[in-house]
């Protein structure tokens, strides 16, 4: 506060008349310790106060509120000496916290035995405030989810030493002098995903046992005229009541767990940041308590504002540099995106991890908590951008504080880590095409589209076969006759994966019956080479698969062999199933349009703004990750393959069970028998850099 005062010219500690050093130096230590009481004592009402205002505000508001406090310490100050107008208040407050914060976390981190006792303290007080059956008598599962992280990307960032602590887990981190390092603590298994590759069904599933009916991110649905969004609120709490309906069982978190961060309960009795609770008014919604529980302390507000503030500007830095450099493909990262990264990768990463780390000294039985920092940077800058790399260093650090934590926890820990989806890189389609997915139907329906897109050779080509299929002349003309027009369709985008309904026909519409109404919308769709192939029904052949050229397969017919999968053979042996399954669904869209997909290198065309992107078929987004303890009964036997988040599900429900000391209950869905999972790039045949081992590890907490 001294050489603060020293600095800034609207900041006084002394009487106008002057005071001697002695007198200045008292004020200083006057007004910092009413500044700390009173941070002690106020902050966090005021906190508890701003719960209503959303968590990006609070976390800007935090300035304005150290401010605040710092001018009501001064004014406690006898004889006027402590003044400061409210912009240098501000800029005091906030200084003044980080260096406490600063300071206070380097004589920790210095001092190891001072970290235990402080570690313990926090323990013993959590033990003595937790309720229900919290006992340390059987080891608690923390389930830690990455969202987004591929099974590639994490083996080539152990394999590049982006990430020493997964690496440790695995065996492959070198020892002093390069010498072995220790023994393999984990394993590692891919597992696949269902065709809808992202959050929302595959978290569904592995927290609530099934994601049946959520076909996409987001899809229309017809009974109710609604778009289903998996991150709105509202759409999250239906989701969930639907999955615990059909299951009959409240989640893979009942029984003394807590859900940290993610879009679905699970059945934990503690809650935070979960966004199906969210839409919830009045003390119900116990979502926004993490917050509180974080900001409360004003150093952990201070540190994370600031770390903020530098990742915008991070953000805002590298997005030039990639714009100056003409790096392709590349979208645009203004608005407000520089704000949502840095919330992402800061806020919501900092108060995640804070309640893990409460939930583990308070010794609570399962945790599953959901970092989604790599995810939203990968979307605008690559999986395997730099800008994605660094988030994987700074996620690792976070899991190596959770794991220094769990030691000092009152009960054992096995710590699990898992993936949701990958992502597959390429650039959008309208980047290479010059119109969106919605032009591309509207055009092939002989709907009017927007300029630009009908000066695309795509546009062009669509009316070209509109004309033809009408049997109408090829030259436009101003007086052309327009056909009658239904009601718009509504077209959806989830990643690579595209959704068409068509809203006046309360039923799913057939084959036959989108060929009547808009007899070249199927071919303009399949032939389009950025359009992998699409999912129709068909009233005389059911579920069927459309490709360039004619190409078309019956998914109940013989589809042994890359001629029998016809369109699906470059998305895997998997893929048939995948899809088979998303057309039983009562909400699937008149039309499922899957993306192009390179095989050589992994790229998809995203019908979203992401040059990173996941929600259908094809390369990594398909192939998360699973790594979990050696104490643990192994995911899949030998030769076994993990396929759908539902089979994820079993295996976390078994793993609960066993640490229970119950018999397991059987799997609910079946492991399917499968090759051995070979876990190399399909495109450089090189081993990983650590073996995955199978023999028992020793009773350890991680």
């Amino acid at each position: 506060m001294l050489v603060l005062a020293g600095i800034l010219p609207d900041f006084k500690l002394q009487s106008d008349n002057g005071d001697s050093s002695t007198r200045i130096a008292i004020t200083a230590a006057l007004g910092a310790g009413a500044f700390g009481l009173l941070s002690a004592l106020v902050w966090p009402l005021l906190v508890r106060a701003l719960l209503l205002v959303p968590a990006l505000v609070l976390g800007l508001l935090t300035f304005f509120l150290n401010g605040s406090v710092l001018l009501l310490a001064l004014r406690l100050i006898p004889d006027g000496r402590g003044d400061a107008n409210a912009e240098t208040a501000v800029v005091v407050a906030a200084v003044m916290s980080a260096v406490a914060s600063a300071t206070g976390g380097a004589l920790a981190v210095r001092d190891d035995d001072a970290y235990r006792r402080r570690l313990y303290r926090l323990a013993d007080r959590r033990r003595r405030r937790a309720e229900g059956p919290y006992g340390p008598s059987t080891p608690g599962l923390l389930f830690l989810q990455l969202d987004g992280v591929g099974h590639e990307v994490l083996t080539d960032a152990v394999r590049e030493g982006l990430m020493p602590t997964v690496a440790r887990w695995l065996g492959a981190a070198p020892g002093p002098g390069g010498a072995a390092g220790p023994a393999a603590t984990h394993r590692l298994v891919p597992w696949r995903t269902d065709w809808s590759s992202q959050t929302g069904a595959s978290q569904l599933a592995i927290l609530h046992g099934s994601n049946h009916d959520v076909p996409a991110f987001r899809w229309y649905e017809k009974d109710t005229g609604e778009v289903m969004v998996s991150n709105r609120p509202a759409s999250a709490a239906e989701l969930q009541r639907r999955a615990v309906a059909r299951t009959g069982d409240p989640g893979l978190l009942a029984d003394g767990g807590a859900s940290r961060g993610n879009l679905f309960g699970g059945g934990a009795d503690q809650l935070a940041l979960v966004l199906s609770v969210a839409a919830r008014r009045g003390r119900r919604n116990r979502s926004r308590a993490g917050y509180f529980a974080y900001f409360s302390d004003p150093a952990n507000a201070v540190r994370t504002a600031l770390s903020f503030v530098a990742e915008v500007g991070r953000e805002l830095a590298e997005s030039t540099r990639a714009r100056l450099r003409r790096r392709r493909p590349r979208v645009r990262r203004g608005g407000l995106y520089p704000l949502i990264r840095a919330f992402a990768t800061v806020v919501e990463r900092d108060v995640v991890v804070a309640a893990v780390i409460g939930d583990m000294l308070a010794g609570r039985a399962a945790v599953y908590a959901d970092l989604v920092a790599y995810d939203e940077v990968a979307h605008h800058s690559g999986p395997t951008s730099g800008d994605a790399r660094k988030v994987l260093r700074r996620l690792d650090r976070s899991l190596a504080l959770i794991e220094q934590v769990a030691d000092h926890a009152p009960r054992p820990y096995r710590i699990v880590l898992l993936s949701d989806h990958g992502q597959s890189p390429g650039e959008t389609f309208r980047a290479r095409y010059g119109l969106t997915l919605a032009d591309l139907v509207r055009a092939g329906s002989g709907l009017p589209v927007p300029r630009r897109a009908g000066r695309t050779h795509s546009g062009a080509e669509a009316r070209s076969a509109v004309r033809a299929a009408l049997r109408r002349p090829v030259e436009e003309g101003a007086g052309e006759h327009h056909p009658r027009r239904h009601a718009e369709p509504v077209v959806l985008a989830s990643g690579n994966l595209g959704l068409v309904s068509f809203p006046d026909v309360p039923h799913r519409m057939t084959r036959e019956e989108i060929d009547r109404r808009h007899p070249a919308l199927l071919t303009t769709l399949a032939n389009h080479p950025g359009i992998g192939f699409l999912l129709v029904r068909s009233a005389e052949h059911g579920a069927l698969v459309l490709g360039a050229r004619g190409a078309e397969i019956r998914l109940d017919g013989d589809l042994a062999g890359p001629e029998g999968l016809g369109p699906l053979a470059d998305f895997g042996p998997g893929a048939a199933d995948a899809v088979r399954r998303t057309d039983s669904f009562p909400h699937t869209a008149d039309i499922m349009v899957n993306s192009w997909y390179d095989p050589q290198d992994g790229e998809v065309l995203a019908f979203e703004e992401q040059i990173g992107s996941h929600g259908g078929l094809g390369g990594a987004q398909s192939l998360p990750f699973l790594l979990a303890p050696l104490a643990l009964s192994p995911a899949v036997e030998d030769g076994g393959e993990l396929v759908g988040a539902e089979a994820v599900h079993a295996v976390l429900r078994r793993w609960r069970e066993e640490e229970h000391g119950r018999a397991p209950a059987p799997a609910a869905a079946p492991v399917a028998p499968a090759a051995p999972v070979d876990i190399r790039r399909p495109d450089s045949g090189r081993p990983t850099a650590f073996t995955v081992a199978d023999h028992a590890a020793p009773d350890k907490t991680h």
